[in-house]
């Protein structure tokens, strides 16, 4: 499983998960679309921890810069 999440993605996915989960907790969002979005956000945070995006892989995208080596 080769890594394909950068730093910005990284950072964009956390914050997204926060405010998801902020809205969650605070009941700015409830029932079945508040814990909808709990869950998106979890697997935001998943796919942050583990670095790799399921999703990017059938389409070959990768936001991770790749270090060349001389």
């Amino acid at each position: 499983m080769k890594h394909n999440i950068g730093k910005t993605d990284k950072t964009v996915r956390v914050i997204i998960a926060l405010t998801l989960a902020t809205l969650y907790f605070t009941h700015a969002v409830t029932g079945n679309l508040g814990i909808f979005l709990l869950a998106f956000a979890a697997v935001l945070l998943i796919t942050v921890s583990i670095n790799f995006c399921p999703f990017y892989t059938p389409w070959g995208i990768t936001t991770n810069k790749k270090k060349l080596s001389h």
